[in-house]
């Protein structure tokens, strides 16, 4: 059998090379290393859909001593071989993992090496100023240029101040790749679980008239607009002696802890009376929704705690346009990307830290041994 052309769609016979018999008609693509995406030599099979097609091709090639990769293997080896720094493979990763478009659209500036370059700038700067400090130290008895250690002190601010304000993002990055966080909040049977249900337009929470029917946390992703949101459902605020409920509510309390949004939820039917311990799980920033506006007559509050107010009628569907209008523009600000690269991942974030701390150590480092290895240390947390 001739080799096909590189780069070149053959149309080619399969067949099995043990026993000859015929498998599909199809394509064959050569790929020779180091020109593929893994740096070795790589050939693509492009055949006909059926999965009886598929088996049998996979099978013959595993009769004949091929083994089935592992998860990210190809990543793995392209990374290996150079082909893509660590960032890049990260961001192929987050692409394949794609719910939205901002996620698809922030992996793929990282795929591109977007985030690389300028890891990889602010590397070489270092290393530039780690060499001027380690001549200082090599050559203590030549004529060093006068202001040399001022030049790399101005250097060394500067680099710090620029990864300062890359990691002064509110999270940006990281909302858009795990999205971000928005917990509901209330007293039992205000209609937590129906107004979860409304958002994501399927029955994903149990509702019933009983109190404390939803005992844990129920968990559910939101696109809205191409913006990822994760929507948690909590157990009603109350005091209760039951094990299992207040567990529920603990989980409640640990969620609002590092919820990006907390949304109250009362009853419209019983204003005035306002649920003193969703109001104070509300915070500043937080969204105030006024549920079951059908059964009202009361003019209800614009705003509550210094919340913005919604009213709402999961019955009906009044107002849910109004509220996910108000979402959409509540993600938009947490995650609508100034146009630079962004931190997507906490790996990121610890790694740049740590340079950042290095970086602002140096200036306090006294002896150029220690300033040096503060240089040493910053490059090794960007590499």
């Amino acid at each position: 059998v001739s080799r096909p052309e590189p780069r070149l769609a053959t149309r080619a016979k399969l067949s099995n090379p043990l026993s000859g018999e015929a498998l599909d008609t199809g394509l064959v693509i050569w790929f020779p290393g180091p020109a593929s995406f893994t740096g070795e030599d790589v050939i693509e099979i492009s055949c006909h859909g059926g999965e009886a097609v598929k088996k049998s091709i996979v099978n013959a090639a595993l009769d004949s001593g091929v083994r089935l990769a592992e998860p990210g293997e190809f990543s793995r080896r392209a990374f290996l071989n150079g082909k893509m720094d660590l960032t890049e493979a990260e961001g192929l990763a987050d692409l394949v993992a794609s719910e939205t478009e901002a996620q698809r659209k922030q992996a793929l500036r990282q795929l591109k090496g977007e985030s690389g370059r300028v890891y990889e700038d602010w590397r070489r700067r270092v290393l530039r100023c780690l060499a001027h400090v380690e001549a200082e130290l090599d050559f203590v008895d030549e004529d060093l240029p006068p202001g040399l250690r001022a030049g790399v002190a101005n250097d060394v601010t500067g680099l710090a101040r620029e990864i300062e304000v890359h990691l002064d993002d509110q999270r940006q990055g990281e909302r858009i790749r795990d999205g971000a966080s928005v917990v509901i909040v209330g007293a039992p049977n205000v209609g937590k679980s129906s107004l979860l249900n409304r958002l994501v337009r399927r029955d994903v929470a149990i509702v019933h008239e009983t109190a404390g029917t939803t005992r844990d946390l129920i968990e559910v992703r939101l696109d809205l607009s191409g913006y990822p949101l994760t929507v948690f459902d909590t157990a009603g605020l109350r005091d209760s002696v039951d094990e299992i409920e207040n567990e529920g509510m603990r989980r409640a309390r640990v969620a609002v802890g590092g919820a990006d949004l907390v949304i109250g939820l009362w009853d419209a039917s019983r204003f005035p009376h306002l649920d003193a311990y969703t109001l104070s799980l509300l915070g500043r920033g937080g969204l105030a929704v006024f549920n079951k506006t059908d059964l009202s007559t009361r003019q209800l509050p614009t705003t509550v705690g210094g919340c913005r107010a919604i009213m709402v009628s999961c019955k009906t569907g009044a107002g849910l346009d109004v509220l996910l209008e108000e979402l959409r523009s509540r993600a938009e600000q947490m995650m609508a990307g100034s146009g630079s690269p962004t931190i997507s991942r906490r790996r990121h974030r610890e790694s740049l830290s740590a340079c950042h701390k290095a970086l602002t150590r140096f200036a306090s480092a006294g002896e150029p041994e220690l300033s040096a290895e503060e240089l040493r240390y910053a490059v090794h947390a960007l590499g």
